[in-house]
C-alpha cells in the first residue's frame, strides 16, 4: 500500500496547477447593494457569540452568528501588547454569492496617550441575516 505524504502531494497539485493553469472562479464579484449595519459593543452581543469571541481573542479571528433574522459578524485581531487600537469596518456588502466584510486594524492616533496594557481590538457588527457565505476580504 503507498502512501503520499502530504509534502509529495502539495508538490503534485502545484505542478498540476502549473502545468493546466489555476483559476479560481466564486460566482459574481459585482456588488448587489451594500448592507446595513450596527456597530455593537460586546456586552450587546448574543451570550455564544460573546464566549466564542472569549475563546478565540489571543489570536486573528472571523466568527459568524447567525440568529432567526439577525447576522452577527465579529472580527479580532489578537492580542496587542498596548492600548489604542481599535478596529473599523470599511464595506460590508452583499455580491450573488456571499456577504462580503472588509475591516482594518487601526492604530494608535498621534499624540494619543498609550498603555502598557494588553488589549484585544475587535469590531461586532449587527445586520440583517442574508443566507450566503460570509467573506472576509
Amino acid at each position: 500500500m503507498k502512501r503520499i505524504t502530504a509534502a509529495a502531494a502539495a508538490t503534485a497539485v502545484a505542478a498540476q496547477c502549473l502545468l493546466q493553469g489555476c483559476v479560481s472562479v466564486y460566482g459574481s464579484t459585482e456588488k448587489l447593494r451594500d448592507l446595513e449595519f450596527q456597530v455593537v459593543s460586546e456586552e450587546d452581543a448574543p451570550e455564544e457569540l460573546r464566549s466564542a469571541i472569549d475563546e478565540a481573542q489571543e489570536k486573528p479571528y472571523q466568527i459568524i452568528y447567525a440568529e432567526q433574522d439577525t447576522l452577527w459578524i465579529a472580527e479580532g485581531y489578537g492580542k496587542k501588547d498596548t492600548s489604542g487600537y481599535s478596529v473599523g469596518i470599511r464595506e460590508l456588502y452583499e455580491t450573488e454569492d456571499a456577504v462580503h466584510v472588509r475591516a482594518s486594524l487601526l492604530g494608535p492616533g498621534k499624540g494619543e496617550e498609550i498603555l502598557e496594557t494588553a488589549t484585544y481590538p475587535c469590531v461586532i457588527v449587527r445586520t440583517e441575516y442574508v443566507d450566503k457565505e460570509v467573506l472576509f476580504d
